[in-house]
């Protein structure tokens, strides 16, 4: 039998083992070389753990950002009672993204600027600058949300509880006072505006009037019914002449009638004295003057040429008897003169005809002069017509606007009556801002329970790393699935009470560095509940 020599027996021995590091290590086997590989390197494997537990403990306590989050929430309410009273007299004021609008307000520079002093930033005394970036920060731990309709919720978050609580009720507060002022200060401007309009067209208002009453003081045939007025007016006067036309041809031909009957009669049929015949016109003249004092005045033409005819006669009645009471005269007027009726009623007749064609002409004449002023009028009518209609319009559409100006300015100002005794939009907190006690988020206790379980994690990947990679054997099997000879025997590590002794020490040393860590990490949490 032939034996093969040392260096031939370690070249074939390194061989099977790089073989079996290839194939790997069941799980047993890899389970039983970790432990292995821990017994050795547990000193080192403690330290890891140790020094990872530690700096997560140091980290949580001094580096760890705690973020204490204080949240309030703020009513937005309309009044249901007031509301419907005031309908269409007093407009309240209505807000759709309540949100929106209480970021605009508690972002405002205004308000910015006291929350710094609620949160104690000012008492530094920062810049401008400073402070400007201190308001971008506030911006960003803020978040203002719609919880519902009519509910704000204002939440800030911050590293101190304290200062948590302080921004996130001044806010509140704020956004209050704030959003109730501007709503007030919008209503009196509001009124204020429409009552400067007001005043305005009050002004111009009275001078429109006064420009239409001056012209129409000016223009007397400038009036609302004067063109109406004097339509009928010539209508009427058109009738009346036209009339007066129709009775006057009448009468014309009933004079040519006349004049034709009293052309065929003698003129004297009776004897009568001259004094009888004056008597009888004086009687027929006096006969139609009573008739013409009933529809005339004493200065009608018919009723003056009526009178100068009975002075006329009355005048030849008087000479008449001065001439017969003369010496001598009563062989002269011995003769007496027969007149014929019926030649004296014709002529009375026409004489009436006549006087009733004189009076018609005279009627006409003043009917005709009437009709043209009447045109004459009617002309300038329309020629104030326009400046008449543009005055009167300017008039009317200041008046409308005045009075529309007037029911507005009393709708503002109930309104803004409503906002300054604070009854159109109630806005209170609902719910108050609370004193944060724990930290919201990554809190230490996750930090804590983070680092124990990276230090238990890190070195058990250690090892296995370096058994899983490490070249050596670490198992018979190893040998004896690829191995090319068959495996006798397996010699097992000796250690000497020496060894024995250093592994010992190890361990101890080992545990009371975890020990110490984990009496570091109950010390710790004894502590916080104590602070809390």
């Amino acid at each position: 039998m032939n034996v093969p020599s040392l260096p031939a027996r370690r070249t074939a021995t390194a061989r099977a083992g790089a073989q079996a590091s290839q194939l790997g290590l069941n799980p047993n086997d890899l389970v039983m070389a970790m432990l292995r590989e821990g017994r050795r390197y547990q000193l080192v494997l403690a330290s890891i753990f140790a020094g990872i537990a530690l700096v997560a403990l140091v980290a949580g306590l001094f580096l760890l950002p705690r973020k204490y989050t204080a949240s309030t929430s703020v009513l937005a309410q309309e009044s249901d009672i007031i509301q419907p009273l005031l309908e269409n007299r007093a407009h309240a004021t209505r807000a759709i993204d309540r949100a929106g609008l209480a970021r605009t307000v508690v972002f405002g520079r205004k308000v910015m600027g006291q929350v710094l002093v609620a949160g104690g930033w000012m008492e530094d005394k920062p810049s401008a600058t400073m402070q400007d970036r201190l308001i971008e920060q506030i911006r960003e731990r803020t978040q203002i949300t719609n919880a519902r309709e009519n509910l704000v919720q204002i939440t800030y978050h911050d590293s101190e509880p304290e200062r948590a609580f302080k921004v996130a009720e001044a806010m509140a507060t704020l956004l209050i006072e704030e959003s109730l002022a501007s709503k007030e200060r919008e209503s009196r401007e509001a009124y204020e505006f429409i009552d400067a309009q007001v005043r305005d067209y009050h002004r111009k208002l009275t001078e429109a009037e006064a420009n239409l009453q001056a012209y129409r003081s000016a223009n007397t045939d400038a009036q609302p019914s004067s063109a109406t007025d004097s339509t009928a007016r010539i209508g009427t006067l058109r009738t009346q002449v036209e009339q007066t036309r129709m009775s006057l041809m009448e009468l014309r031909s009933r004079e040519q009638a006349l004049e034709a009957q009293l052309s065929g009669e003698s003129a004297v049929t009776a004897v009568q004295t001259r004094e009888t015949l004056y008597r009888t016109q004086l009687l027929e003249l006096q006969g139609q003057l009573d008739t013409l004092l009933l529809s005339y005045t004493d200065k009608h033409p018919d009723v003056v040429r009526v009178r100068h005819q009975m002075a006329d006669i009355q005048t030849a009645m008087r000479e008449e008897e001065q001439r017969r009471t003369r010496p001598g005269a009563a062989t002269a007027d011995a003769g007496e003169v027969r007149m014929n009726p019926m030649y004296q009623e014709l002529r009375s007749q026409l004489a009436q005809t006549r006087r009733e064609i004189a009076a018609i002409q005279s009627r006409m004449s003043a009917s005709e002069g009437l009709l043209d002023n009447e045109f004459g009028r009617s002309r300038r009518i329309a020629a104030s017509e326009s400046e008449l209609a543009e005055l009167t319009r300017d008039y009317e559409v200041n008046r409308d606007i005045y009075q529309d100006m007037l029911r507005r300015r009393e709708n503002a100002r109930v309104s803004m009556e409503l906002d300054r005794e604070r009854r159109g939009l109630t806005m209170r907190i609902q719910d108050p801002a609370q004193m944060p006690l724990r930290p919201s988020g990554l809190r230490f206790m996750h930090f804590a329970l983070g680092g124990l379980l990276a230090a238990m994690m890190v070195p058990l990947g250690l090892l296995f790393l370096l058994v899983r990679f490490d070249p050596r054997v670490r198992s018979p099997r190893q040998l004896e699935s690829r191995g090319t000879y068959a495996l006798l025997s397996v010699v097992p590590a000796y250690r000497t009470p020496r060894d024995r002794r250093r592994e010992v020490g190890r361990m101890m040393l080992s545990g009371s560095i975890v020990a110490s860590v984990f009496l570091a990490y109950g010390l710790v949490y004894v502590l916080k509940q104590v602070a809390a």
